[in-house]
């Protein structure tokens, strides 16, 4: 990894530790307030690495349907689900019911 890539991580961290408490966000939505949306994959890795990173709720970030498909990266493979409905997020098959209801877009809530 370059460390033009962990400057990226770092980025995404901020961003990510910002989603508030019952909300969600995506690889892509993220990607594109950070002003790179092709790096969607790239924030999911930063998502991967981010489980030895202090205060980064990973489990809060989802792709762009609603579905977690970064539940395999935390340890067991229904942690990522517990802790959103331990945030009052319903999930059934692995994907968030009312997913619009529940999506935080930092575009919306950050600026630059």
């Amino acid at each position: 990894m370059s460390p033009k890539d962990l400057n990226f991580f770092e980025r995404v961290y901020e961003v990510v530790r910002k989603i508030p408490y019952g909300r969600v966000s995506s690889y892509g939505l993220i990607a594109r307030y950070l002003g790179s949306p092709q790096s969607a994959r790239m924030v999911g890795w930063a998502m991967n690495a981010s489980h030895n990173t202090q205060n980064v709720p990973a489990h809060r970030v989802v792709n762009r349907l609603g579905l977690l498909t970064g539940k395999y990266h935390f340890e067991g493979t229904n942690l990522m689900q517990q802790l959103l409905e331990n945030e009052g997020i319903k999930i059934e098959d692995n994907k968030i019911i009312n997913f619009d209801q529940f999506l935080w877009d930092p575009s919306d809530h950050l600026s630059h």
